[in-house]
């Protein structure tokens, strides 16, 4: 990806996907709001969940608790991967949705 127009592209292509499975869940477990590049789930059990784009970086940013991860598109798997090698942003959401709401996610 050579420009920020083509980031937000394909970021917004991403939080909008992202953001229709999440409204999928049962508003009892968990809301989700999208705004200005930023979805916050909300959990029941309180405490949100950040996943936000960074343009300059033309990284995704995710933050629960106390632990972050940055995303950046992989060109050959065309997948969003973790910068430290913490796997792809699906595999670590899901894992995060797992913890927080005490079954199995998988996005």
């Amino acid at each position: 990806m050579n420009t920020d127009q083509e980031f937000l592209k394909l970021a917004e292509a991403l939080m909008q996907a992202l953001l229709a499975q999440l409204d999928t869940f049962d508003p009892d477990e968990l809301e989700a709001d999208a705004a200005a590049g930023v979805i916050k789930i909300t959990f029941a059990s309180g405490g949100p969940c950040v996943l936000n784009r960074q343009t300059a970086a033309h990284q995704i940013w995710l933050a629960e608790g106390a632990t972050a991860w940055h995303f950046e598109l992989d060109a050959t798997s065309n997948a969003w991967m973790d910068t430290k090698g913490r796997g792809a942003l699906h595999d670590v959401l899901g894992d995060v949705l797992t913890q927080r709401l005490g079954r199995a996610v998988q996005l």
